[in-house]
């Protein structure tokens, strides 16, 4: 077992439960979710590195399942953008307050959210083409290489382009899985794994495939108008987790 109190550890195993739950359902936020609760119960590092490992097992899992409806030339703008992105996200994380930025993140999160769910429909961009997905993706270079937290922007954008809710989630979790792997590349981890982290990993696996599970039934069961309100609504609650965790 791992060398952790047992409270903080159902502390654990619930915030991955929830944060792969929410990730099967909607696509996104694993991150916002698990942080949210997790910091309560282990050190930064024991959160970020189990945050990245498992947001790429469940996003991956993800990308695997909606494999049919990846489109290469749809998806390669926003890839292509993060890259040239994340660089300059990690030269602002080396000088801007890492809570600073979480917190713009959060207020700009729960503007959008509250807007859009007071709207009947969103705007839409559909003929935007390649060059505006390209900038959607070096914001989400920037800000994943700042705060962690890419595929926040390509959810967003992939909306206001009137996509098929697999269609959006094919592109902003493929984009979200790519610029995870590049911001560890540029990021490094040296050093940052432990023993404790590792059985923390393994126990916590279970929590994970059941929450993941159950998230992609539930999402099987949602039309186009109840996911665009649950991508809205996770949003929001991720702007006001980011903001009252980062406080």
């Amino acid at each position: 077992m791992p060398d952790i109190a047992l409270s903080n550890l159902m502390i654990f195993l619930a915030g991955a439960f929830a944060a792969a739950f929410v990730t099967g359902l909607a696509g996104f936020a694993f991150g916002m979710v698990a942080a949210a609760i997790w910091f309560h119960a282990l050190t930064p590092i024991q959160a970020t590195a189990l945050i990245v490992a498992y947001a790429l097992l469940v996003q991956g899992y993800a990308v695997w399942k909606l494999r049919r409806t990846v489109n290469i030339g749809r998806l390669l703008p926003f890839i292509a953008g993060s890259a040239v992105g994340i660089p300059f996200g990690i030269i602002i994380l080396k000088w801007a307050a890492p809570s600073d930025l979480r917190i713009t993140v959060g207020l700009l999160l729960i503007s959008f959210s509250l807007y859009n769910l007071a709207r009947p429909k969103m705007p839409e961009f559909r003929q935007a083409g390649a060059v505006p997905d390209t900038m959607v993706g070096v914001f989400n270079g920037v800000l994943g290489g700042s705060t962690g937290l890419g595929g926040i922007l390509p959810t967003i954008w992939c909306g206001l382009r009137g996509w098929p809710k697999d269609e959006q989630r094919a592109v902003f979790q493929s984009t979200a899985v790519a610029t995870f792997l590049m911001t560890i590349l540029w990021l490094g981890g040296a050093g940052t794994l432990t023993i404790d982290i590792a059985r923390l990993f393994v126990v916590g696996l279970p929590a994970l495939f059941i929450g993941t599970w159950l998230g992609w039934k539930l999402y099987g069961r949602l039309d186009e108008t109840k996911f665009r309100k649950v991508v809205l609504g996770l949003l929001l609650a991720s702007g006001i987790a980011l903001v009252w965790t980062w406080r």
